[in-house]
């Protein structure tokens, strides 16, 4: 007596392993040329100004991630919002530095996200002795709120005789 198990089984067969790896690689690209499309942008806000801050710290939660990492497992794979990539690379490319602030309760699984996503080495480990401008994000960081928060730092910076904690802008 033979017995016939191919209908229940769960094995993926190599044509839809292949299918698969396509649609993820087509994914992916589609959202490497999104990141580049934001950082074009950011470039550009970033260049209609003429101080710019030595540094800019993002929060984690509902900031540049649509969740609390406390209500998520490490085993999970995290998203950022669109355009956090985009913005951070920019900052990157015009040598503002960036970090992070969090509150969460579970910064193991806040560090195991960042390493996930491929952005942990993006952020400085140690800020001293700088000065703070500082926005509401309502639903994650975007175009929108990046310039908000350049221009507030502008304005903050202009009223200030010394200007020593802002950044020439380089050309």
């Amino acid at each position: 007596m033979s017995y016939n198990f191919g209908a229940i089984s769960n094995s993926v067969t190599p044509e839809k392993a292949e299918k698969r790896e396509k649609k993820k690689r087509k994914r992916d690209r589609r959202l490497a040329m999104g990141d580049e499309r934001v950082k074009a942008e950011a470039l550009q806000v970033l260049g209609l100004f003429q101080v710019l801050p030595k540094l800019v710290v993002f929060d984690l939660d509902y900031t540049i991630w649509p969740f609390y990492c406390e209500c998520r497992s490490k085993r999970e794979m995290p998203s950022l919002y669109p355009h956090v990539k985009g913005i951070l690379y920019a900052l990157k490319d015009k040598g503002i530095d960036i970090a992070i602030a969090s509150r969460s309760p579970t910064p193991d699984i806040a560090k195991t996200f960042l390493d996930k996503l491929g952005i942990q080495s993006m952020f400085v480990a140690q800020v001293k002795n700088m000065g703070a401008t500082s926005i509401l994000v309502e639903i994650g960081v975007n175009q929108r709120a990046f310039q908000r928060g350049l221009t507030e730092f502008s304005n903050s910076k202009a009223t200030d005789k010394s200007g020593s904690s802002g950044k020439s802008k380089q050309k």
